[in-house]
């Protein structure tokens, strides 16, 4: 046990010997700016705003991202210090990978017609940390975005590389509890008695989900609520193979609701096999209960 600490100094020197390097060279993004790629983001998001349509739009500053993105193919401007630094992790173990957060930046509009050019750089790779996913490694890599040659903005993502705890689902073990703060208390004091409730703008009727301090249509503070009918359509989807977690039993589906009401709530769809789930697929509320404290709204499907 005594040379456990010189074990991970000297592999987290060599973690840290990436730092500074870059993760991408030269990229350009796949297409320029452009309104169709603005419109699917501003439907996808609900985002009214008329700074993004019209013959001045701007696009929305939280797509920066979008426009340095590859698709599902492998970047070819990715360079051989990040494929070093992810094959160092896995041989060693940290062979799991979860995005945890980004933070970014914003030096000028985005605009239909821009071309976008960027490099990235392995900004920092952490000391060794221990998640309820397994132990492993944050790291940061820093994207510095240009349009038409000019800085645009700073997109810095984090991934955790991580060895998988590999716990099984027992049918003892607790499902996490939700953060119940006071914004949301009364989301989650309605569920208790079965209540889906909807935040509504008292000044403007502007319903709102998730429950949020302020109204996002006129920014007033005052809100009552409604209660959602239960009936909704399936508006996007994913399934969850790994990594496991304890209480949950993989492949499981994920879904974006759009409730009749208008807004959208992600929930599990449950009995529907999770091959047979599909978007546009009508849902029905219900509440279930996973253990004496733990009551939580998921959606019936119903399959075609």
């Amino acid at each position: 046990m005594s040379g456990e600490p010189e074990v991970h100094e000297e592999f987290e020197a060599r973690l840290k010997a990436y730092e500074g390097r870059p993760a991408a060279a030269t990229g350009v993004g796949r297409d320029p700016v452009n309104e169709p790629m603005i419109r699917h983001w501003c439907e996808a998001m609900g985002d009214t705003s008329p700074a993004y349509t019209g013959p001045d739009a701007v696009a929305p500053p939280t797509m920066l991202q979008a426009w340095t993105m590859a698709g599902l193919t492998r970047r070819p401007e990715r360079t051989a210090a990040y494929d070093e630094l992810l094959t160092l992790l896995d041989e060693s173990g940290h062979d799991a990978v979860v995005a945890t957060d980004c933070e970014q930046e914003y030096l000028r509009p985005l605009r239909p017609g821009d071309e976008i050019t960027f490099d990235s750089v392995i900004e920092s790779v952490s000391g060794r940390k221990t998640t309820k996913l397994g132990a492993g490694y944050f790291i940061t890599t820093r994207t510095d975005v240009r349009a038409g040659g000019e800085p645009a903005g700073t997109h810095r993502f984090r991934i955790l590389k991580y060895a998988p705890a590999h716990r099984s689902s027992k049918p003892g073990e607790r499902r996490p509890r939700p953060v119940v703060n006071r914004d949301n208390a009364g989301f989650w004091e309605g569920v208790a008695r079965h209540a889906l409730l909807i935040q509504r703008c008292t000044a403007c009727a502007t319903l709102r989900f998730p429950w949020l301090p302020g109204c996002t249509g006129c920014g007033s503070p005052d809100w009552d609520t409604v209660e959602a009918s239960g009936e909704g359509t399936l508006y996007s989807y994913v399934v969850m193979h790994h990594p496991p977690f304890p209480a949950f039993e993989p492949p499981y589906a994920v879904g974006l609701i759009e409730l009749a009401e208008g807004v959208r709530i992600v929930s599990n769809v449950v009995g529907v096999p999770y091959d047979k789930v599909r978007i546009g697929m009508p849902v029905r509320l219900e509440f279930r209960r996973y253990d004496d404290e733990l009551v939580l709204p998921v959606f019936q499907g119903v399959a075609p």
